[in-house]
């Protein structure tokens, strides 16, 4: 009787919580993971999947550049001014802040006047490519969740590639392709985004529509992250639930959305026409104002907060979980395999919480909101209940008097706690339950 009153008020907490918490308007963020209700037992926590806010990415990020020496000003150089190509001499040195072109400004906070912006060296070896890879790396799984944007202070390159890893810069796959000639560079035909659907969501393009030469108005270069998730979310990404559904239960796409590591490949600068002008080769290089990088720790839905530390990003781990990502169970809460938290069901999600394995089950006897000490008793170090002076029992649930077998009207006590018997019996499947539920605090 008691066990499926227990499990009614179990099921009912679930509920009423689903019911009251606000579906996320935002692309995947939960308040909390955790909230405390009130029930027939008392206060109890729900547990639910969660992850940390989106934030600009590029704050925690390492750049590395390959070849180390290709920025432009040591030793200085003469370059042509991005509007006039044939206006050859403006200045980088690397030892006058004012002329310098370092990497950190691709990153820095860009104001309307004047740009700060990263450059090359200019192409004065010539035939020889002017390529240089730009890595971007964080020492932890990021999701990516809003556009990839960078914007050049040159003219946008006529040959790139975009690449990810996922393993911190072991290997890499390309993300996406672009070129003013797709078919010429890479043996693609082109398309942008708006070709593919939900079916081929996962391909890898290369597109035309971001590599034009020197024009004032058009630097920027976009992998359309928001894009993909409307085949799924809706043009206005209204209909998140959808989306979330998919990220449940399709690892591929999950995984798309996911790095460790971005990788720029610059191939050939803006060149504009046909033939490189090699009279004029101070024209040619390349030059980058700002990248933009927006996403959150990995965090398998088990946590709400990534902390950066020692220059590290960690998720703080809820749900009995550990490691950098969440992504195992606590020692001692093995009891079944370890899952990612689940945005299913919407609008908050599944926890997935580790439990206690079977050899740490009762190893917390009371813990005031699961397991409560009762008839006045209080919880001690959850290890033991300190029970009023006619009370014993685990839990303080039997007289005193009923161990001497002097209960009854003469004793000045009454009968035993109706069910006193039956807890006892349920102690182990309480203690499984709370430990299902997670310990406080955690």
């Amino acid at each position: 009787m008691y066990l499926s009153r227990f499990l009614s008020i179990h099921a009912l907490w679930v509920t009423v919580s689903s019911v009251m918490q606000p579906y996320p308007l935002v692309w995947g963020h939960y308040d909390v993971c955790k909230t405390q209700i009130y029930t027939e037992e008392g206060k109890v926590w729900d547990y639910m999947a969660c992850q940390p806010e989106s934030t600009d990415m590029t704050k925690y990020l390492k750049v590395k550049l390959d070849p180390p020496d290709i920025t432009c000003g040591d030793p200085p150089e003469t370059f042509c001014a991005m509007g006039n190509p044939y206006m050859c001499n403006n200045e980088c040195d690397a030892s006058t802040p004012e002329l310098a072109h370092p990497p950190e400004l691709m990153f820095d906070f860009e104001g309307r006047h004047p740009s700060t912006f990263w450059q090359s060296a200019t192409w004065k070896e010539y035939p020889k490519p002017l390529q240089v890879n730009i890595t971007l790396s964080w020492s932890k799984t990021i999701e990516l969740t809003d556009n990839i944007v960078i914007t050049f202070e040159s003219g946008r390159p006529d040959q790139m590639i975009l690449e990810k890893s996922l393993d911190y810069g072991r290997t890499w796959q390309p993300y996406q392709y672009y070129a003013t000639d797709c078919l010429d560079a890479f043996h693609m035909d082109p398309k942008s985004v708006k070709d593919l659907s939900q079916h081929t969501v996962l391909e890898i393009i290369c597109t035309e529509e971001y590599s034009t030469g020197y024009t004032t108005n058009s630097k920027i270069i976009h992998f359309e992250i928001k894009d993909r998730f409307a085949f799924f979310a809706g043009p206005w990404l209204r209909n998140m639930a959808s989306l979330y559904g998919q990220l449940d239960t399709t690892k591929k796409l999950r995984d798309f959305f996911t790095v460790t590591d971005l990788r720029i490949r610059l191939l050939r600068p803006a060149v504009g026409e046909i033939f490189v002008d090699e009279l004029h080769l101070a024209r040619y290089f390349y030059a980058i104002s700002d990248i933009k990088v927006h996403g959150r720790c990995k965090c398998n839905l088990h946590a709400t907060v990534c902390v950066y530390d020692n220059s590290k990003l960690t998720c703080e781990c809820e749900h009995n979980t550990t490691g950098p990502d969440c992504g195992k169970c606590k020692k001692n809460y093995q009891g079944r395999p370890w899952s990612p938290g689940s945005y299913l069901p919407i609008p908050k999600g599944t926890a997935n919480t580790c439990i206690p394995s079977i050899s740490s089950i009762g190893t917390n006897v009371c813990d005031n909101e699961l397991l409560h000490c009762q008839n006045g008793g209080t919880c001690h170090n959850n290890v033991r209940c300190l029970c009023p002076a006619a009370y014993t029992g685990i839990l303080c649930e039997k007289l005193r008097c009923e161990e001497a077998g002097s209960c009854g009207p003469g004793s000045g006590q009454g009968a035993p706690p109706r069910g006193s018997r039956a807890l006892l019996a349920l102690l182990p499947l309480l203690a499984a339950l709370r430990g299902a539920a997670g310990p406080r605090g955690i």
